[in-house]
């Protein structure tokens, strides 16, 4: 997906906070986010309740893969604009807030490709960069605690934008 070149409503932001809804109402953990020219490759962990003969719940983790293409994220933005006014209230998951503000970040970065992953609340981004100077990736960390703190400040920051 090439937000930049698309519509003007497509940016990471939105992009990524509703691929973020979608990821906490499957319940993945762990998740990569690849994007390629035709949307985004994600990858995470499914936690599969299932009961044992004792009555104890145990789960079992598995992989999972999903291919979302441009249409399956343009209506995953359609569905979170709908739903978010339609939640009064309501506030959002683990990771629509996260890969929200780290849509924001990317935005501010303006980056041509973009790669990340999620270890236990962290993040580890690869942005591909067009530079005067040439291209070049570039490699970026947000702590649990970097995100927890961009969560905090992001009304704020929606108050002084247009967002």
């Amino acid at each position: 997906m090439r937000i930049y070149e698309g519509s003007p409503r497509q940016d990471f932001e939105e992009v990524l906070r509703s691929i973020g809804a979608y990821l906490d109402d499957k319940g993945m953990k762990e998740v990569l986010v690849a994007e390629t020219d035709a949307g985004f490759i994600v990858q995470g962990l499914v936690i599969q309740s299932t009961s044992s003969t004792w009555g104890d719940t145990m789960g079992h983790a598995y992989k999972e893969t999903l291919t979302l293409l441009d249409e399956d994220v343009a209506a995953f933005m359609d569905e979170s604009l709908a739903r978010r006014g339609n939640d009064a209230g309501e506030t959002p998951d683990h990771y629509e807030s996260a890969l929200r503000v780290i849509g924001r970040y990317l935005d501010e970065q303006r980056p041509r490709d973009i790669f990340f992953f999620e270890q236990d609340g962290s993040y580890v981004l690869r942005l591909l960069r067009v530079l005067q100077t040439g291209i070049r990736h570039e490699l970026v960390e947000f702590t649990r605690d970097d995100i927890v703190d961009l969560i905090a400040k992001a009304p704020a920051l929606r108050r002084g934008s247009s967002k």
